[in-house]
């Protein structure tokens, strides 16, 4: 089966850690990273997708995608 995430979170190094951690856990990175500014409360947010092949298992709406 073939999974998608889509990782969001603050501009910091908290999101880099994330994206980190999905690719060592076998994701690969989608596209392009996306970038997003909030004026009201000043912050810029990132975005990133990832995707990941697992073999021998069927898709089930129920699965913990980061558990993957």
């Amino acid at each position: 089966m073939k999974l998608y995430r889509f990782l969001t979170g603050p501009d910091d190094s908290s999101f880099c850690h994330r994206v980190t951690d999905a690719l060592n856990k076998g994701w690969e990175l989608h596209g392009s990273p996306q970038l997003t500014y909030d004026p009201l409360l000043g912050k810029t947010y990132c975005g990133q997708a990832v995707i990941k092949e697992v073999e021998g298992k069927e898709y089930d709406p129920s699965i913990k995608l980061g558990e993957q």
